[in-house]
């Protein structure tokens, strides 16, 4: 690893801040410093592009102007702002830091990335950001791209797949945060990480600071950073149940806890929790859900498969495959047995669905339309008859 002198340093300061003071991209969170905006604004960057952000920050901001109106807003309205961005516990931990802030501190910041890191969903790299940008402590936020642009500036060899690697690289860069503009420099090494220094295609060759590039001038930068490999997401079979009557569609809630908590889904039946791990026919499994149904339920229906295409849906650590199975039953069933309830298509656009629910539902209506031209198209030969 290369060590800078305090005057590696100051130029780099400068070269850095020079460009950055150029060319920062114009972003909708960057027009103050006000903790409110950098902190929602980190939290929905995180695993998630800026151009895809962009929209869904100012829609929230329109929604929730303040910390106050998040803290008291309801959650079928939170998460109808959060829908499509995935990672929903974000959301959730957002309005319980709200809550913190507006009733447990009396509606005062904690100023500093250790005390901010108190508040649900903040953790260090968000606690840097929000500690620089709004309340000017020199302290570095590590993300994504400082570890990249570091990795490669000073020739760190340290595994950033590692947990313990973001101490190594807060150590080394808190060091190189100027005192007088951390927030700035910060969001510089967010701008050059996503540009000059990207993860691939990147183009250090006129990079502003490609002088202070030690594995570019060195011509190992593919090298830069070590990370190990991420272990392949552990696969998940199910069975999306779409039962539906003229009530509409029946969906279960999902449990409070685990992946995706509380959302309103097709029932899903883990595939490995039918059967003793037995080699055992698609039509056995069939009905197999359909006696749960029957016994756990009281909801008796006949099963049949749908003929769409497999379902995929990739979390971190989890992809889930489901195939779609569907049935219909009288609308004035029972359901006093079923964690559940009637939701007609109508409804839909009120609701907030998960990705993979909105993936079934896109699925099984192409199934509809089929159904339905083939339909007209017997209507037609009839007609011409």
């Amino acid at each position: 690893m290369i060590k800078w002198s305090n005057k590696t340093i100051k130029a780099f300061q400068e070269t850095l801040l020079a460009w950055y003071d150029q060319n920062k991209r114009d972003l909708p969170w960057r027009q103050d410093q006000d903790p409110y905006h950098v902190w929602v604004s980190e939290i929905m960057l995180q695993q998630t592009q800026v151009e895809t952000v962009i929209p869904y920050y100012l829609r929230f901001m329109n929604e929730f102007p303040t910390i106050e109106d998040l803290a008291a807003a309801p959650e079928d309205k939170l998460m109808k702002a959060w829908e499509g961005l995935g990672y929903y516990s974000r959301a959730r931990n957002l309005q319980k830091a709200a809550q913190q802030i507006v009733f447990d501190y009396q509606g005062q910041w904690p100023t500093t990335a250790k005390e901010l890191q108190e508040l649900s969903g903040i953790g260090p790299y968000t606690a840097g950001a929000i500690a620089s940008i709004a309340f000017g402590q020199p302290v570095a936020a590590v993300d994504g791209n400082a570890f990249r642009v570091f990795a490669r500036l000073l020739e760190i060899d340290d595994d950033v797949a590692k947990p313990h690697t973001r101490q190594v690289f807060e150590k080394i860069i808190n060091p190189i945060v100027p005192k007088n503009r951390p927030g700035d420099f910060n969001q510089a090494i967010m701008d050059l990480g996503a540009s000059y220094m990207t993860a691939t295609n990147y183009d250090t060759s006129q990079s502003p600071v490609k002088d202070f590039n030690q594995s570019y001038l060195d011509g190992i930068e593919d090298h830069y950073p070590v990370k190990t490999k991420k272990k392949r997401p552990v696969r998940h079979d199910y069975f999306g149940v779409v039962i539906h009557s003229k009530a509409g569609y029946l969906f279960e809630k999902r449990p409070s806890h685990g992946i995706l908590a509380n959302f309103w889904m097709f029932p899903l039946f883990d595939r490995k929790n039918l059967t003793d791990d037995q080699p055992v026919t698609e039509s056995t499994l069939i009905d197999i859900i359909e006696t749960r149904l029957q016994t756990d339920y009281q909801l008796s229906v006949a099963l049949h498969p749908v003929s769409t295409p497999t379902v995929v849906h990739t979390f971190t650590h989890q992809q889930w495959k489901i195939k779609l199975l569907e049935g219909q039953i009288a609308e004035n069933i029972d359901l006093s047995y079923f964690p559940g309830k009637w939701i007609h298509s109508s409804e839909f656009d009120q609701m907030t669905f998960s990705k993979v629910q909105s993936k079934m539902w896109s699925a099984y209506q192409k199934t509809l339309k089929s159904t339905q031209s083939i339909d007209e198209s017997a209507v037609d030969q009839k007609t011409n008859r």
